[in-house]
């Protein structure tokens, strides 16, 4: 379990801001991630349901990300590089190069199948994120959809640089398209005295450092971890050396229970299993363009039902 921190500022009545310790995990043959969320102490931050940190990683010599075609249901993935270069392929028939400071937002709806690979000529080094996003009822059953956003907002606020990925910060909302209240955010201090991040005190947030380190109301942060904060906080306290690199997520509370197995995302046992048996068959998820290598296979389903699960991990069914 997660140490419980309790930095200088957090009042008492604060009592589940934890720092929560990632955990390496294969991407494909080549790559390793950091998983952040979701994790037993916390699942979700908002609708972010799953947070996977990777690199700075040497590919100039090696691979790089090599994820074969694969399914979603019931998610948006959001994918930002800070370094390297990544094909996306679909079964839209979209085919985008993402480099960093642009954004990737796939929303599967009730269905679609992606590949993400490093392309034979790319920079030597590959550093990002991929990010989940829950889909509410409604949104998680309607068509998929991709969006390239090459031009995002961006400011300087003292000695603070930001980049607004999603969602709305400081009265400037990104053109990204979510379907709950929602905020992802990079940071960047350009100065050693202490910024101060506003937050809106009906979400609960999530702050990685990507790199360098970062002291957080006096907790000091590195690479490998998530902060977690719940509701009620209205700014963050934050001073880091020049190179720190931090993302910011937040949302409003996720209420409905969720099953997430391998690549999926639904609210019971049965749709996970149709999800599984349709992409078996060939149905429903469609074939990732200009593609060669074969599908992932669906793994071996438990052999116990899959239960849903609150935000805070409770079994609810």
């Amino acid at each position: 379990m997660p140490a419980q921190t309790r930095p200088p500022g957090v009042a008492p009545a604060d009592p589940e801001s934890v720092l929560l310790p990632g955990h390496d995990v294969p991407l494909g043959r080549y790559t390793t991630v950091r998983r952040l969320l979701p994790q037993r102490a916390r699942r979700m931050v908002g609708a972010w349901c799953f947070v996977d940190h990777f690199g700075p990683d040497d590919v100039g010599e090696r691979p790089g990300m090599q994820v074969p075609p694969h399914p979603h249901t019931g998610l948006q993935t959001v994918t930002w590089l800070v370094e390297g270069e990544i094909l996306h392929r679909d079964s839209l028939g979209n085919v985008q190069a993402i480099r960093p400071g642009h954004l990737n937002v796939m929303t599967s709806g009730h269905g679609i199948a992606h590949s993400e690979k490093s392309p034979p000529r790319r920079p030597g080094t590959m550093h990002g994120v991929q990010l989940w996003v829950a889909l509410p009822d409604g949104a998680r059953s309607g068509a998929p959809d991709f969006h390239h956003h090459p031009d995002l907002p961006q400011w300087r606020d003292g000695d603070l640089d930001v980049t607004l990925l999603v969602g709305e910060l400081a009265g400037v909302r990104s053109p990204a398209v979510v379907h709950t209240p929602l905020l992802g955010a990079q940071l960047e201090p350009r100065g050693s005295a202490p910024v101060r991040v506003p937050l809106r005190h009906d979400f609960e947030h999530g702050l990685l450092v990507m790199s360098g380190s970062a002291e957080v109301d006096g907790l000091r942060l590195a690479p490998g971890a998530l902060l977690y904060v719940p509701p009620g906080r209205r700014t963050l306290t934050v001073e880091s050396a020049r190179d720190a690199r931090l993302l910011l997520l937040g949302g409003a509370p996720f209420e409905d229970p969720l099953v997430m197995w391998w690549n999926f995302v639904g609210r019971s046992h049965e749709e996970i299993v149709a999800a599984s048996e349709d992409w078996a068959a060939g149905r429903r998820f469609g074939v990732v363009v200009d593609d060669p290598d074969p599908p992932l296979p669906v793994p071996t389903m438990p052999t116990v039902r899959l239960r849903a699960r609150d935000r805070h991990g409770r079994l609810r069914d």
